[in-house]
């Protein structure tokens, strides 16, 4: 602990943000870093708790607080406020390979377990995390780590978010020979197309994927696995095959009238928005359009900032739940989640174009209104509520909002159902693979890893999952494991 009073003499603050209505004239990230001497008083902040919290990824009324990949933040918090960031770097890349996407995509489950939170503001876990990686990126501390032994393994994994990433860089660490499939054009998965450029830059990725395709693993990009190679060539060529693909199969929204023209999955917007920015191509514009986006999560709130950005009319967010309250209840305490009503980035642009919140709560879409060339007009909304935990419609409640651009956020329903039928995979309720009891093994050399195994989930959780399946398949191949 380099400062015992730190936390006491300091206050918290975090990375400014840039003005709503600049930020909005570009698609890129609006954090700028603090200066150095400020973000070392942060670190002195941390208490180095007897019991960190912070690193517990402890369930609680069936909620985590804390981080699953159990970070040694106050190993590293302390390093940073001595000023000593290269060994704050050794002890962050020990638990967690990809800080520059945690850093700045993570909820920080860390930091609503930190004791700071008891009765002030927390640590900036986070920011210290990306201060940290990026000051080793600056200083050129970020190298190649290629095995000086290799095991004549060889191992296959499907998908490229982050979970098949940690899952490439251990396994090819480790010594064994790593290929990674991907069925889009780039790699990165979720990172890549399924979070916008304002909250990670693809360069940030790119500079990574760099780094592991010289450490030696070896990416293919726009392979549809079970197709383009077939499961019989898999088996024959790979020790271990692993399934990292995600939980890709969005959740539809049925509705009069969904098959008409104005009505994309938020996945399919997001992806294509990117792409746009990329390589210049075809995208999905809401530009002059009445945007409505079902979901109030994350995904609903990139939509909103990416729709205010490309020139939309207007901009409203559907939540089917009511709102949360605006402080932690006294039946929520700390080190519980907070269950508590965040505005995000999306809806505070939204407030400053358009003066308003964009989220209507306890309201689902009841019907979709077409002009006569049969394309979306307006929608039919209308207020709903949980009656014995059975969603009702209130009478009198619909209102009539134009829309010409609907956007469905309303999450994921497992893995897709190609790759399923390619494979013959057994699937839970849930529609996630199935493994064997308290395994990442599906059966033989197969395993699974990532939001396809545990659900639809946080980057921090697929990296956490990459790395655990890791060392399961390295004890198949190997008869033991001496990988943490």
């Amino acid at each position: 602990m380099g400062k015992p009073t730190g936390f006491l003499d300091y206050k918290r603050q975090e990375n400014e943000a840039i003005e709503p209505l600049s930020r909005i004239t570009n698609f890129n990230e609006f954090h700028p870093f603090l200066d150095e001497e400020t973000r070392r008083k942060q670190g002195a902040r941390c208490m180095n708790c007897g019991v960190p919290f912070c690193q517990s990824a402890i369930k609680l009324k069936n909620m985590v607080t804390g981080c699953p990949l159990h970070n040694l933040i106050p190993e590293w918090n302390d390093e940073i406020y001595n000023g000593n960031d290269k060994r704050a770097l050794s002890r962050l890349l020990k638990t967690n390979p990809f800080p520059e996407f945690t850093g700045r995509v993570c909820p920080a489950l860390c930091e609503k377990a930190c004791l700071n939170g008891l009765d002030q503001d927390p640590v900036t876990i986070k920011e210290n995390e990306l201060y940290t990686i990026e000051t080793a990126y600056t200083n050129n501390w970020m190298k190649a780590f290629i095995p000086s032994v290799r095991s004549d393994k060889k191992v296959a994994i499907i998908g490229s978010g982050p979970a098949g990433l940690a899952l490439a860089h251990d396994l090819n660490r480790r010594g064994h020979a790593v290929t990674v499939f991907e069925k889009e054009d780039r790699l990165g998965g979720l990172l890549m197309y399924g979070i916008p450029n304002m909250k990670l830059e693809k360069k940030v990725i790119q500079r990574r994927l760099d780094i592991l395709t010289e450490e030696g693993i070896v990416f293919k990009t726009n392979v549809n696995v079970g197709k383009d190679i077939t499961k019989k060539e898999l088996e024959k060529e790979y020790d271990a095959i692993i399934f990292a693909t995600g939980s890709k199969k969005a959740r539809d929204l049925h509705v009069k009238n969904r098959d008409c023209t104005g009505i994309y999955f938020a996945v399919d917007y997001l992806t294509k928005a990117t792409k746009h920015l990329l390589d210049n191509t075809e995208e999905i514009s809401a530009k002059y359009k009445h945007v409505v986006i079902v979901g109030g999560g994350d995904t609903g709130n990139d939509c909103v900032g990416t729709s205010i950005r490309q020139g939309c009319a207007s901009v409203v967010q559907i939540e089917m739940m009511p709102k949360s309250p605006d402080e932690r209840l006294e039946s929520n305490p700390w080190p519980e989640w907070p269950k508590i009503c965040k505005t995000d980035y999306g809806q505070e642009e939204a407030i400053a174009v358009f003066k308003k919140d964009p989220r209507i709560y306890e309201t689902t879409i009841k019907e979709c209104i077409l002009d006569d060339k049969k394309n979306l007009k307006q929608i039919k909304t209308v207020k709903v509520r949980f009656n014995n935990g059975k969603l009702e419609e209130v009478k009198g409640t619909e209102q009539i909002l134009d829309c010409d651009l609907l956007l469905i956020a309303a999450g994921f329903i497992g893995v897709e159902d190609d790759l399923k039928k390619s494979f013959k995979l057994e699937t839970t309720q849930r529609n996630t693979i199935v493994t064997q009891p308290n395994s990442f093994q599906v059966k033989d050399k197969y395993f699974t890893a990532g939001d396809c195994h545990r659900g639809q989930s946080l980057v921090v959780w697929a990296i956490h999952e990459g790395k655990e399946c890791a060392k399961e398949v390295d004890a198949y191949l190997m008869g033991y494991t001496n990988m943490e």
